[in-house]
């Protein structure tokens, strides 16, 4: 074969093209490749970004730029290969993104910034070469090679990097502590027990451009003095855990990873530790303790980890999202990197865009973007013409920010002020009909069965705050109800040891601070604002709009309507469940939400 001359075509592979059933589309080219006899070097990538156009295939003719297929189901393969491939035709309709080409949805991108996202979609995850052809491992070889371990923290330093898993501490000043503490081993430790609600930043890019986090962890190793590397990594990621695996394989072959790395004195190994997915394993002590094969429940500092950690040994903890970053920050220097951002924030910062949202995916954006901007120009706004109602910040730990709000610059010092966090990265979008007394049980309901069970206060409270909220959204909510939520959540808070406690009330707070009103409407009104809790709304049928075509009848589970054909139908209000299939089949809107 002519490799000067070959057609190069990746599919995207990540979690959510497999979702998608971008499997089935790599399995219909193989066939097709083959039963054509094409000259075709056909990968695969990990998520290009766009979850929201997937399936996604990416085509390279020789010497010309990538062009981005989108919805490439295993249906359209055979015309994308006739007419693409042996054709040299574009079908334009079916672009997502290519040089030179307006794209529908090219907006995603203009405001973008990718350094963690540098690799995800345009490389195998699956092959080390496509690694080095990006630079890859030279972060490591000028660190090992042309710095001192304090030159390489004076660096991270210098780019003002904060830690990425939510706390947002200073990353130079964190490696400092543990390069300066005593011990005979010491230990880096990836965190990556990503477990948010709508969160996938962490996933996306180990499934994507696992190296980039194995070089970061080695480059943190050298700089503090460890010899051994743990990726904590929950089992429900058993793509990105099969990549790590490869990845870690592939290093150490080419002596990135192992023993006296590039020739050098340095050594340092890589091990894969499961996660059985408990959300508060995301917290450093008891992240450690479930390594250690204890149960995973947090402790009090001090002593803090970077002095005594993993087996009581000076120990190094960041997020996939902090790891991914230290490798270009040595390549090109901190001060390039801290000329992203914002004074107290530098750089960029990678978000999981989920919920109500026209273009939900992966993006990366320079701090001090707002969440407007995010929202309606990244995301290209609220479908169905809907109102951008809030925005979920932080996950279970965050906070509503209220369309109001929209404005906020994403810096950590911003988005504190509204009483939500940066968080590691999840960005859930709510439209009108979006419930936020719901949200707030929502989000409870998740910490509330996340919680170890150490602290009475993040134990019992968050149950009665539970219990609370689920009064008030089946109409039984008691006057008072919304002062007790505030005094419970202040208790929870000063008496809870980890920030899971810590942090579990904030979606209550939050939604209780700028959507007081949706309180005060179901417990003094018995109303849901948004017609989304089932116990305080009603279907009735609109008798002047309803054809009695009978469709609603037919998909009614129940058997809760009735009515003659061509005639306006009625729903008996003591059968209804109001499951709201029959909202979703009436074909003239004829049925109202009261």
């Amino acid at each position: 074969m002519d490799n000067a001359n070959q057609i190069k075509i990746m599919v995207g592979l990540g979690a959510c093209g497999i979702a998608a059933g971008a499997q089935k589309t790599l399995s219909s080219l193989e066939e097709g490749i083959a039963a054509r006899k094409l000259n075709v070097d056909l990968g695969i990538s990990g998520c290009m970004g766009m979850c929201f156009r997937e399936p996604l295939v990416e085509i390279q003719r020789p010497g010309a730029k990538p062009k981005i297929y989108m919805e490439l189901s295993s249906d359209r393969v055979e015309r994308l290969l006739d007419e693409v491939v042996v054709g040299g035709e574009d079908i334009e309709e079916w672009v997502a993104r290519a040089e030179g080409m307006t794209c529908p949805d090219d907006g995603f991108f203009d405001k973008q910034e990718r350094i963690v996202l540098r690799n995800t979609g345009r490389i195998n995850p699956e092959r080390i070469e496509d690694y080095l052809a990006e630079e890859g491992y030279k972060a490591l070889a000028k660190a090992i090679e042309a710095m001192k371990p304090e030159q390489v923290i004076d660096q991270m330093k210098a780019s003002g990097l904060r830690g990425r898993g939510g706390a947002g501490f200073p990353t130079g000043l964190k490696w400092s502590f543990a390069a300066g503490a005593k011990g005979d081993a010491k230990y880096i430790i990836c965190n990556a027990d990503e477990g948010d609600p709508g969160a996938f930043m962490d996933r996306s890019v180990l499934e994507s451009d696992p190296h980039a986090v194995l070089e970061g962890m080695a480059i943190a190793g050298y700089a503090i003095g460890a010899q051994t590397g743990i990726i904590y990594c929950r089992a429900e990621y058993p793509v990105a855990i099969h990549r790590l695996r490869i990845a870690i394989e592939q290093a150490e072959a080419k002596n990135y990873l192992g023993d006296n790395i590039l020739a050098s004195d340095f050594s340092f190994h890589i091990k894969i530790k499961e996660g059985a997915g408990a959300f508060v394993c995301g917290e450093e002590t008891a992240l450690m303790a479930s390594i250690e094969g204890r149960r995973g429940m947090p402790r009090l500092r001090p002593p803090f980890p970077a002095n005594q950690g993993l087996w009581k040994k000076p120990t190094n903890i960041n997020n996939v999202e902090t790891l991914a970053n230290v490798p270009w920050i040595i390549l090109h220097g901190g001060e390039a990197y801290a000329a992203f951002g914002t004074e107290k924030s530098k750089g960029t910062k990678v978000f999981a865009l989920a919920g109500k949202i026209n273009r939900g995916g992966l993006v990366e954006v320079p701090m001090g973007i707002t969440i407007r901007e995010i929202v309606m120009d990244i995301g290209g706004g609220i479908p169905d013409g809907k109102m951008f109602k809030a925005v979920q910040m932080g996950g279970p730990s965050g906070g509503c920010i209220p369309e109001r709000l929209a404005d906020t610059p994403v810096d950590y010092d911003s988005l504190n002020q509204t009483g939500a966090i940066m968080g590691s990265g999840g960005m859930v979008v709510m439209d009108e009909s979006t419930c936020m007394v719901d949200m707030a049980r929502f989000f409870l309901d998740f910490t509330q069965k996340e919680s170890c069970g150490k602290c009475t206060f993040c134990r019992i409270g968050t149950r009665r705050m539970l219990e609370i909220l689920e009064r008030i959204t089946e109409g039984k909510g008691k006057e008072g109800d919304i002062e007790l939520l505030e005094e419970l959540a202040v208790n929870i808070k000063r008496g809870s040891l980890c920030g899971l406690g810590q942090t579990a009330p904030n979606p209550v707070l939050t939604t209780i601070r700028y959507f007081r009103e949706e309180y005060e409407a179901h417990i003094h009104e018995g109303k849901c604002p948004a017609k989304a809790c089932r116990a305080l709304i009603s279907y009735v049928v609109n008798p002047e709009t309803c054809t009695g075509c009978g469709v609603c009848l037919r998909a009614c589970p129940v058997n809760a309507i009735t009515g003659e054909k061509k005639q306006p139908h009625v729903i008996d209000q003591e059968i209804c469940t109001r499951c709201g299939l029959c909202v979703d089949r009436c074909r003239p809107d004829a049925i109202d939400v009261v």
